[in-house]
């Protein structure tokens, strides 16, 4: 037998529990689908810097109050090795009680799992799509589930499993670039205790920065795929050294790191972000560089626009999943996604090169940031809130 939904969720990470429970109170019949098994241990180390913006949605959601621990960013220091130019923006620049905070992605991941539980909604991990398809009255999705084949049917097929079924939709296009860059990240111990400062710095290989976690501080490192595997190869001491001499001692004595993982880094994004009865969010819609923090909390709002677009169509009695909704979710996503990767990329494209022209170009933004007020008050609210400000 086919089971019919209303909505299937396609991605059981953050951004698909984000729509999920966006839509926890709507009546609507929702399944979300995770083709990996629930994480048993702590699988991904990687630090989320979440925008305030971000966390009034999870507060909405019901989340924030369950996350066990964050750390606020109350300033962010923005330098430019090899150059002049600087600048500092502060919680009050855009009157906000923070700039953002640093979470960790699986204990974000836990807790709004654990919420889910408690609302008894539909999840199936271990969930993997075989095929899909969609006609203009709906969504069909082939998965196995254990050792059963299993079918189910739906008006809006949201795809937020970070691209690789989004391959297969006839009329919708990836445009991708590979930046020939490593993230490397990792926990790492200083002397002196965070003061709640989040430090960026660009440097010709890729910025580097350092986030507050805890007492201390979460690494972002850029580099090339040569110096990753080397880097990932040091010891503790040899790696610590290496990146001091890196990095500064803006943050005092490095003394600590913990276990460091890497991932290579990619510009990926869709065109559309819709197709017939399929909407797309998050790293299924795009993949940004993680230079400024801007790529989860863009994919977060992805999830509550689309969720907002349901209920409006559920409240004017029109169908979910029409070509009407979608288009309306396009439009309103468009402007915010398209400046979000146009931000990220630009600034990879500025400093993260040799070129004595461009560094003194991003050094003039940088100094003309920080010496106008209007200015950083206009890049610190779009940092926080998108597009729309």
């Amino acid at each position: 037998m086919t089971k019919h939904y209303d909505i299937v969720i396609i991605g059981g990470g953050p951004v698909g529990m984000a729509v999920t429970l966006a839509l926890q109170e709507s009546g609507l019949s929702i399944l979300l689908m995770e083709a990996r098994g629930l994480p048993e241990k702590n699988e991904d180390p990687r630090p989320l810097a979440l925008s305030h913006g971000s966390r009034l949605i999870l507060e909405r959601l019901g989340v924030w109050q369950k996350l066990p621990a964050n750390s606020p960013i109350t300033k962010i220091h923005i330098s430019n090795q090899r150059g002049f130019g600087r600048t500092i923006l502060t919680k009050d620049d855009a009157n906000v009680p923070a700039l953002g905070y640093v979470v960790n992605y699986h204990a974000l991941f836990l807790s709004m799992h654990a919420l889910l539980k408690q609302l008894n909604g539909d999840y199936l991990a271990g969930a993997k799509v075989a095929k899909f398809e969609t006609d203009a009255n709906q969504g069909q999705v082939e998965f196995q589930y254990g050792s059963e084949t299993r079918k189910i049917t739906a008006k809006l097929l949201v795809l937020a499993d970070g691209g690789r079924l989004t391959e297969k939709v006839a009329d919708i296009n990836y445009h991708i670039h590979e930046y020939q860059q490593w993230a490397i990240v990792a926990n790492i111990k200083t002397r002196t205790r965070q003061q709640g400062v989040a430090y960026e710095r660009f440097t010709p290989d890729g910025p580097v920065a350092l986030l507050p976690a805890g007492e201390n501080f979460a690494l972002v490192w850029t580099v090339n795929p040569t110096m990753a595997k080397e880097v990932l190869g040091l010891d503790d001491a040899t790696f610590l050294a290496r990146l001091q001499k890196h990095f500064g001692d803006r943050v005092g004595s490095l003394i600590g790191a913990s276990k460091r993982s890497g991932f290579p880094l990619a510009l990926k994004y869709a065109t559309p972000i819709t197709s017939q009865r399929i909407a797309l969010v998050g790293n299924a819609a795009q993949t940004l560089h993680p230079v400024a923090g801007q790529g989860f909390n863009l994919g977060l709002r992805d999830a509550w626009e689309l969720a907002n677009e349901v209920l409006k169509s559920t409240n004017l009695g029109n169908e979910i999943g029409a070509p009407a909704m979608l288009s309306n979710y396009r439009q309103k996503r468009q402007t915010d996604s398209s400046a979000g990767r146009v931000f990220t990329d630009s600034l990879i494209k500025i400093f993260s090169n040799d070129s004595t022209v461009l560094r003194n170009i991003g050094g003039i933004g940088l100094s003309t940031l920080d010496c106008l007020p209007p200015l950083k008050r206009f890049v610190a609210r779009r940092m926080i809130f998108g597009t729309k400000g």
